[in-house]
């Protein structure tokens, strides 16, 4: 048996799970909640955002609020927010900025509230197998406020999107596993995979090291939450700061996984663009060439919600604790949703992926690619680890400025006269010179010891990749690859050095 199970460190603001720590040392839950009562604020009361009572037999206890623009007709789509701890409907409402688009774009929103008799720093409980499963707890109560807003509001039951933040972010991966019946779309900010958790220990693991399951393992989660014969499923947005030390950029990792397994897509993107705020957009497209999960990774951002105050078209929000000014996360969400009437995604071009990407040559630092011509192309775009980094109008190409003996993986793209880019090619590996590889299996505490991990609140990550690999100690074995200078991944299933 390995070490007990080490008390994670306390991040900056104890966001996610502060609520579950005071029923684990109750002197310090005292000064919690003081502290979460303070962040809270009032209940929601803001003008233009309205109580809903008697929705239904409620078994989780929850509090629904909506704001519905004026002279919404019958038919509008439907938003359901959920806020994230020490927070309530009201402190969502005033700083997402989903109000603004539901003007815009005339849809309904719900704003679901859990309070202190739930958990103690208001948080909706996503742990808890009685809370976020279909048709139990907190998870029954949000459904049946979509119900009412159908009911109530003339919403159209077709087009039902979900979000939520950091709590309420692992409670919206878990009701798009749950009601895939119900919702058409999702957006996980800063919280976690379906299914995570059963337990506030197991929620500890998740939000400093989730485990390392493969995409099918993580698929099989969704599935087995999912009503038995689930052909169709929620398209998914997951949004996650580089600096999250509350919950770890890892989570967003095996959320991509999660959601791309269940969708059948594979983990290569289909295409990568670059947006305000420092944010890296990935787009994972399925068979028709229609986005079907978005991962946005936004550099330098810790812990909370993407906002952008300002009265420009793509700006809102206010910021604050948990509300970081780097880019409005609502709007990309709204429009991947399609909730600007687009249909959601971009649009993809109609000619087909090139065949024959081969390597041609490698140096130190250069990678050489050729392919077979597509009729019809107007460029090619040439895309490195998922990312564009060339468009050019020959069948070839030379990529420089690479790190030596380093694994790059390519695709390339046929784009038409009008600039719409079609599915990728296969992929293709080139290994750049000058470095040869390495296999290292040992301990966690070894392996750091050696600097090829590196340990962070009791746990160990792999040098240069930053990939988890559980808690550090001499209980703990694992194999890394050194796959150039200083750069280390995790090997457990095969290391082809």
């Amino acid at each position: 048996m390995g070490q007990p199970h080490p008390p994670p460190r306390a991040p900056k603001g104890r966001h996610l799970l502060e609520g579950v720590r005071r029923w684990i040392t109750a002197a310090a839950g005292a000064l919690i909640l003081t502290a979460a009562l303070v962040a809270a604020g009032p209940p929601a009361s803001a003008a233009g955002l309205t109580q809903v009572t008697g929705f239904g037999t409620n078994p989780g206890n929850l509090s629904m609020y909506a704001y519905v623009p004026d002279a919404l007709p019958a038919g509008a789509p439907l938003v359901v927010a959920l806020h994230g701890c020490t927070q309530s409907a009201n402190d969502y409402y005033a700083h997402s900025g989903w109000p603004k688009f539901a003007d815009r774009y005339g849809f309904a929103a719900v704003f679901p509230q859990t309070s202190g008799a739930n958990n103690a720093n208001s948080c909706f409980n996503w742990f808890q197998p009685g809370d976020s499963a279909r048709g139990r707890g907190e998870a029954l109560s949000i459904k049946q406020m979509v119900d009412e807003a159908i009911s109530r509001y003339g919403s159209d039951p077709g087009r039902v999107f979900i979000t939520g933040l950091s709590a309420g972010g692992g409670m919206t991966a878990n009701m798009l596993a749950a009601y895939p019946d119900v919702f058409a779309g999702g957006s996980v900010d800063s919280g976690l995979p379906a299914s995570c958790a059963d337990s506030v220990t197991a929620a500890y693991t998740c939000m400093y090291s989730p485990p390392d399951r493969t995409p099918a393992q993580w698929g099989n989660l969704v599935r087995s939450a999912a009503p038995a014969g689930t052909t169709s499923w929620p398209r998914v947005a997951i949004w996650q700061g580089t600096a999250d030390t509350t919950v770890r950029p890892a989570n967003a990792t095996e959320l991509r996984d999660q959601w791309t397994d269940v969708w059948g897509t594979g983990q290569t993107p289909s295409r990568s663009e670059s947006l305000p705020g420092g944010t890296t957009r990935s787009v994972y497209a399925d068979a028709s060439g229609r986005s079907a999960v978005e991962v946005y990774s936004i550099s330098g951002m810790a812990h909370g919600l993407a906002v952008d105050p300002g009265s420009g078209a793509e700006q809102c929000g206010t910021a604050g604790t948990y509300y970081l000014d780097t880019i409005c996360s609502s709007y990309h969400t709204a429009l991947f949703w399609g909730l600007d009437g687009d249909g959601g995604g971009e649009e993809p071009g109609t000619l087909p992926a090139p065949t024959g990407l081969t390597v041609t040559a490698t140096t130190g630092s250069t990678a050489s690619l050729s392919w077979t011509g597509v009729t019809g192309a107007a460029s090619y775009a040439v895309l490195r680890d998922g990312t564009e980094v060339a468009t050019t109008t020959s069948t070839t190409y030379t990529d420089t400025g690479l790190t030596s003996g380093t694994a790059y993986d390519y695709t390339v793209a046929a784009v038409d006269s009008a600039g719409a880019a079609g599915p990728a090619s296969s992929t293709v590996t080139a290994t750049t010179g000058g470095f040869t590889p390495t296999c290292h299996t040992a301990s966690n505490y070894a392996h750091t010891v050696a600097g090829r991990a590196y340990a962070d609140g009791g746990y160990a990550y792999a040098q240069g990749s930053g990939q988890p690999m559980g808690l550090w100690n001499t209980f703990t074995t694992r194999t890394l690859q050194q796959t150039s200078p200083g750069h280390y991944v995790v090997a457990d299933a095969g290391c082809p050095a």
